[in-house]
Protein backbone atom coordinates (compact mmCIF):
# COMPACT_ATOMS: atom_id res chain seq x y z
CA UNK A 1 0.00 0.00 0.00
CA UNK A 2 1.19 3.73 -0.85
CA UNK A 3 1.19 5.91 1.90
CA UNK A 4 0.46 9.54 1.92
CA UNK A 5 2.82 11.70 4.24
CA UNK A 6 0.32 13.89 5.05
CA UNK A 7 -1.64 11.69 7.13
CA UNK A 8 -0.59 9.31 10.21
CA UNK A 9 -0.56 5.70 8.72
CA UNK A 10 -2.76 4.66 11.52
CA UNK A 11 -5.59 6.63 9.61
CA UNK A 12 -5.31 5.34 6.42
CA UNK A 13 -4.98 1.64 7.42
CA UNK A 14 -8.47 2.47 9.28
CA UNK A 15 -9.83 4.31 6.04
CA UNK A 16 -8.52 1.03 3.78
CA UNK A 17 -10.15 -1.47 6.92
CA UNK A 18 -13.72 0.75 6.33
CA UNK A 19 -13.41 0.39 2.47
CA UNK A 20 -13.32 -3.38 2.94
CA UNK A 21 -16.17 -3.11 5.05
CA UNK A 22 -18.28 -1.53 3.12
CA UNK A 23 -17.24 -3.23 0.32
CA UNK A 24 -18.01 -6.84 1.86
CA UNK A 25 -14.64 -8.06 1.58
CA UNK A 26 -15.02 -8.13 5.42
CA UNK A 27 -18.78 -9.12 6.53
CA UNK A 28 -20.28 -7.81 9.47
CA UNK A 29 -19.70 -10.41 12.16
CA UNK A 30 -16.90 -12.50 10.25
CA UNK A 31 -13.56 -12.46 11.53
CA UNK A 32 -10.88 -9.64 10.23
CA UNK A 33 -6.95 -10.96 9.67
CA UNK A 34 -4.85 -10.72 12.76
CA UNK A 35 -2.60 -7.92 13.45
CA UNK A 36 0.10 -9.12 12.52
CA UNK A 37 -1.43 -10.38 9.27
CA UNK A 38 -3.04 -7.60 8.54
CA UNK A 39 0.36 -5.92 9.36
CA UNK A 40 1.67 -8.43 6.54
CA UNK A 41 -0.67 -7.41 4.20
CA UNK A 42 0.02 -3.70 4.16
CA UNK A 43 3.49 -4.00 5.12
CA UNK A 44 3.62 -2.12 8.35
CA UNK A 45 4.38 -2.32 12.29
CA UNK A 46 1.54 -4.24 13.81
CA UNK A 47 1.67 -1.90 16.52
CA UNK A 48 0.33 0.49 14.03
CA UNK A 49 -2.34 -2.07 13.05
CA UNK A 50 -3.07 -2.13 17.14
CA UNK A 51 -3.55 1.45 17.20
CA UNK A 52 -6.23 1.36 13.77
CA UNK A 53 -7.70 -2.03 15.13
CA UNK A 54 -8.39 0.42 18.76
CA UNK A 55 -10.02 3.24 16.68
CA UNK A 56 -12.08 0.82 15.33
CA UNK A 57 -13.04 -0.96 17.93
CA UNK A 58 -14.30 2.07 19.98
CA UNK A 59 -16.15 3.52 17.28
CA UNK A 60 -17.98 0.39 17.43
CA UNK A 61 -16.60 -1.13 13.71
CA UNK A 62 -15.11 -4.32 15.23
CA UNK A 63 -15.04 -6.03 17.93
CA UNK A 64 -12.55 -8.60 20.09
CA UNK A 65 -13.21 -11.74 20.89
CA UNK A 66 -10.91 -12.67 23.47
CA UNK A 67 -8.39 -16.11 21.81
CA UNK A 68 -10.37 -15.51 18.65
CA UNK A 69 -9.48 -12.01 17.33
CA UNK A 70 -11.36 -9.29 15.70
CA UNK A 71 -14.77 -9.47 14.47
CA UNK A 72 -16.68 -6.96 12.38
CA UNK A 73 -19.80 -5.80 14.13
CA UNK A 74 -23.16 -5.90 13.24
CA UNK A 75 -24.37 -2.65 11.71
CA UNK A 76 -20.89 -1.41 11.29
CA UNK A 77 -21.04 -0.62 7.36
CA UNK A 78 -23.90 2.24 8.44
CA UNK A 79 -21.60 3.66 11.60
CA UNK A 80 -19.20 4.06 8.81
CA UNK A 81 -21.14 5.54 6.71
CA UNK A 82 -22.30 7.67 9.33
CA UNK A 83 -18.73 8.61 10.52
CA UNK A 84 -17.66 9.37 7.06
CA UNK A 85 -20.34 11.66 5.99
CA UNK A 86 -20.23 13.83 8.97
CA UNK A 87 -16.40 14.04 8.26
CA UNK A 88 -16.80 14.68 4.81
CA UNK A 89 -19.86 17.64 5.44
CA UNK A 90 -17.45 19.18 8.34
CA UNK A 91 -14.04 18.55 6.60
CA UNK A 92 -14.28 18.31 2.76
CA UNK A 93 -17.25 19.66 1.28
CA UNK A 94 -16.25 23.37 2.67
CA UNK A 95 -12.77 23.60 0.62
CA UNK A 96 -14.98 22.04 -2.22
CA UNK A 97 -17.48 24.45 -2.09
CA UNK A 98 -14.43 26.96 -2.07
CA UNK A 99 -13.01 25.91 -4.90
CA UNK A 100 -16.17 25.57 -6.88
CA UNK A 101 -17.25 29.13 -6.36
CA UNK A 102 -13.54 30.16 -6.91
CA UNK A 103 -13.47 29.01 -10.04
CA UNK A 104 -16.82 29.84 -11.18
CA UNK A 105 -18.66 26.58 -10.96
CA UNK A 106 -22.50 26.98 -10.90
CA UNK A 107 -24.66 24.38 -9.21
CA UNK A 108 -26.54 23.19 -12.55
CA UNK A 109 -23.09 22.60 -13.76
CA UNK A 110 -22.26 20.44 -10.70
CA UNK A 111 -25.59 18.53 -10.89
CA UNK A 112 -24.62 17.62 -14.66
CA UNK A 113 -21.32 16.50 -13.63
CA UNK A 114 -22.35 14.45 -10.60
Amino acid sequence: MEYNEHKPIYLQNVDLMQEKIVHGEWPEEERIPSVREMGAMVGVNPNTIVRSYQLLESQEIIYNKRGLGYYVKSGAVERIRENVKKEFIANELPQFKAKARMLGITKEELIELL
